[in-house]
């Protein structure tokens, strides 16, 4: 049953990005933990709390992409071999300072920010309000949180106490 009124066809390249906004923000997920568990030195409370509050919004953004896939009747991506294959953000390996555990997750904001700008415009080619309303709302939260630690590190770099 076609409940939506869009085509599949038409849905597709909106699908597309949507898995790939799921394989990034997997691996974003994974590279948070990493930095969440390995986190040492004098900013560990501050950065150890906000990693987690990022692993679990991106837990959150994980399910809500997926059930918009299946909503839009499509399946999502669901094996760690295909959000490697898919995604745009790599694993991150060992980072041995907080400065550069930022600077990754900073890196990975970038990566999901220009994703997501992909599904909207996709999204907006079909009327698909129910993408872009969640997707939209997305955007608006990362951006926001990227700002937040970009000015942790600018406050850290200029010396100043985190």
């Amino acid at each position: 049953m076609n409940y939506l009124g869009l085509s599949r066809e038409k849905l597709y390249p909106t699908v597309e990005e949507l898995n790939r906004l799921l394989a990034n923000y997997h691996l974003y997920y994974q590279n948070l933990r990493n930095v969440h568990w390995n986190i040492e030195g004098e900013n560990f409370f501050d950065l150890h709390e906000q990693f987690e509050e990022l692993y679990d919004d991106a837990k959150e953004k994980i399910d809500d992409i997926a059930e918009r896939i299946l909503t839009l009747r499509f399946r999502p991506l669901s094996q760690m071999s295909e959000y490697l294959s898919r995604a745009d953000i790599e694993e991150a390996g060992y980072l041995n300072t907080d400065r550069e555990m930022v600077d990754m997750v900073l890196d990975n904001h970038k990566m999901i920010i220009a994703n997501m700008r992909q599904v909207l415009d996709a999204a907006d080619a079909i009327s698909d309000e129910g993408t872009i309303d969640m997707v939209g709302g997305f955007l608006a939260d990362l951006e926001k949180r990227s700002w937040m630690l970009d000015a942790w590190k600018a406050r850290v770099l200029e010396g100043q106490p985190a």
